[in-house]
């Protein structure tokens, strides 16, 4: 502690915002257009924010993509812009869900004799053979 109150860190917090923030210099508004270029085209193409950032696009605020200007000669291609935020779907969640009560089942593994014959009156389904984090390689019956 100093006279002047708590010594302040010169980084202030080690958590970054999941928020991409507009790539204009000095502008920390939100984006919500992703900007590429087309060189043989000639062509500036904005869009919606694309999922992923990649080094070769630029992502804009509302502000800077509305005033977006291209080279002369250039011609920009304005696709159309969700203004609100993406939400998960009914659909994404529901999926969700299926893959959770999915891994919660238990797992049905083949039962007999030593050479692993199935009894006859039990129900042939396809046999996990392998598994990769949440990825399952399944045998089918008839093989």
């Amino acid at each position: 502690m100093s006279r002047r109150g708590p010594v302040k860190s010169a980084v202030p917090s080690n958590v970054v915002s999941p928020v991409r923030r507009c790539s204009r210099t000095a502008c920390g508004r939100p984006a919500v257009a992703t900007l590429t270029y087309v060189y043989a085209d000639s062509t500036a193409v904005l869009g919606p924010l694309a999922t992923y950032a990649e080094p070769h696009c630029y992502d804009l605020c509302a502000e800077h993509s509305e005033r977006l200007t291209a080279p002369r000669g250039w011609e920009v291609v304005r696709l159309a812009i969700d203004p609100g935020p993406v939400r998960p779907s009914g659909d994404d969640l529901e999926a969700l869900a299926n893959a959770v009560r999915e891994a919660a089942r238990p797992q049905d593994r083949p039962s007999g004799g030593p050479g692993g014959e199935r009894s006859a009156g039990r129900e042939s389904r396809p046999t996990e053979v392998a598994r990769r984090g949440h990825l399952r390689v399944l045998r089918s019956p008839d093989s």
